[in-house]
């Protein structure tokens, strides 16, 4: 597991992909189904937090640009 504070989206889309293919393979241990759902669920929540907050960020740029475009027009 990656250490939460250096995880990248990329690397919590990969793990989320393998528990969803531990879960469909229904051959995944009873005892660690709770812990595996648990993760997956926080894999959910990290990804889109990551993809809101770049939202935001490319938004925050799109209108830089757009209000530097303005000036320019002047």
């Amino acid at each position: 597991m990656s250490n939460e504070k250096s995880l990248s989206y990329t690397e919590a889309l990969a793990e989320l992909e393998r528990i969803i293919k531990e879960l469909e393979s229904e051959e995944i241990d009873v005892d660690i189904l709770t812990e595996k759902v648990k993760r997956a669920d926080y894999l959910c929540k990290y990804c889109l937090s990551r993809l809101r907050k770049i939202e935001d960020e490319v938004q925050t740029i799109i209108k830089d640009i757009d209000q530097a475009q303005e000036l320019d027009d002047f």
